[in-house]
């Protein structure tokens, strides 16, 4: 590896039967190497081709909602929402109106913010419920691993454990506190101060 004038590098790389490569332009001075330009590109393609398969591409999976919808059928679907986030996915949850369950809107918009507080562990809400013609809609998308960790080691600290006595130990019952006694009328053996006996 050595500094030399671009003709050099040339003249080495056609002595040995090989290309002269420039691999890092922007570099002072800039790099090249002597090699096979033809495997080269070959190696190049195959790298890219790694790094693209080796990347997840995030989807929108939908979760559609009415705005009578079951309770049994809501924690399926949520249940749905839930591992579509923790596999990395965006979730759109949508509340569909028909006829006059329009007016109602708001009950859509309790419907999606009861879903946005129930995935709060796995998703964020990017925004809010949303009206677009006959439809609700909010997007989750999945919360970033370095959130989700400080959230529950400070989960963890704040609720301390309490120590149990062990078994071989009692723990003492505690003392009965004296019953209260009230002040008695000097000379008048019985009868409290502040009583006239009426």
């Amino acid at each position: 590896m050595e500094v030399m004038p671009t003709y050099v590098g040339i003249e080495k790389a056609k002595a040995l039967g090989l290309d002269l490569v420039v691999v890092a332009p922007t570099a002072q001075p800039p790099v090249a190497k002597i090699i096979d330009h033809g495997e080269y590109e070959y190696q190049e393609k195959k790298r890219r081709g790694d790094a693209k398969r080796k990347q997840h591409r995030i989807e929108v999976k939908e979760v559609k909602f009415r705005p009578n919808t079951d309770t049994h059928d809501y924690e399926f679907k949520k249940n749905h929402a839930r591992r579509f986030l923790l596999e990395g996915n965006k979730v759109k949850g949508t509340v569909f109106f028909r006829g006059r369950e329009v007016t109602h809107s708001r009950l859509g918009e309790v419907l999606l913010r009861r879903l946005a507080d129930d995935l709060a562990d796995v998703g964020e809400p990017e925004g809010r419920p949303r009206m677009e013609g006959r439809m609700m809609h909010l997007i989750f998308g999945p919360v970033k691993k370095d959130k989700a960790a400080p959230k529950q080691s400070a989960a963890k600290r704040a609720t301390p454990k309490q120590a149990a006595p062990a078994p071989d130990r009692v723990a003492p019952a505690p003392a009965a506190a004296p019953a209260p006694t009230a002040p008695v009328a000097p000379g008048v053996p019985g009868v409290p101060v502040g009583n006239s006996g009426k």
